[in-house]
């Protein structure tokens, strides 16, 4: 345990402690029920936290995470982000932890080496993007979900974020700050039939804050590895 608290600066441990505060606070005031909810929010800060150091434990949560957060989507027939954290995310994480682990920086299990993908591959990754984002419009549109164009939408920026996870480049976070955008947006328009849902709303702001330090701290780790080559 000491090691742990070690591991992580003082404004990580900030972050991490505000961040559990205010989505219980949220869930306290809008919800009291949904304590899956709760769990998965709290879990999904943990996991940012631990992915904005590079180290893989982070996606062993995000696996995890794919598990509730997709259970918690069907419960408002948000097919699009079951489908996506199911079909897409979970195998996807699962794929970016293999990376990480074969991938470490020095002798250093716990923080990933970072890579820099080429001009070509980012033409190929946005190709892709744009071929399984038209593929899972025509899926969403057969399960009649709701909301369709920003669950659409969420596919898109999702899959670049757990591309770009998977190849450990820096702007994965800020793929999924999109991500955290498009999904306020989504539950903001859930809590207009349910209030309780705004708990969901206020964890995903919380996600970006996380998301947008990621960015900037794996920015700082690609600057220190490329200073000790």
């Amino acid at each position: 345990m000491k090691r742990l608290l070690n591991y992580f600066t003082k404004f990580e441990k900030g972050l991490w402690i505000s961040s559990v505060l205010l989505i219980f606070v949220s869930f306290v005031i809008f919800d009291r029920e949904n304590y899956l909810t709760l769990f998965a929010s709290i879990l999904g800060a943990t996991f940012l936290i631990f992915n904005a150091k590079g180290n893989p434990i982070g996606q062993f949560l995000t696996i995890v995470f794919s598990i509730l957060y997709g259970v918690i989507s069907y419960g408002f027939s948000y097919y699009g982000e079951m489908i996506t954290y199911l079909g897409m995310t979970m195998p996807m994480a699962f794929l970016a932890l293999v990376s990480w682990l074969k991938n470490p920086y020095g002798n250093n299990r716990a923080e990933v080496k970072v890579n820099r993908i080429s001009k070509i591959e980012t033409v190929f990754m946005f190709l892709l993007t744009a071929i399984v984002t038209l593929i899972f419009y025509y899926i969403l549109r057969f399960f009649h979900t709701a909301n369709l164009i920003p669950s659409t939408v969420s596919v898109t920026t999702s899959f670049l974020a757990v591309y770009l996870t998977f190849r450990r480049s820096p702007y994965f976070a800020l793929a999924y700050a999109l991500n955290d955008l498009v999904l306020i947006v989504l539950w903001t328009m859930a809590s207009m039939t349910d209030v309780s849902y705004l708990s969901v709303v206020i964890c995903f702001i919380v996600f970006f804050v996380n998301d947008m330090y990621g960015f900037i701290s794996w920015k700082q780790m690609e600057k220190r590895q490329k200073e000790n080559i």
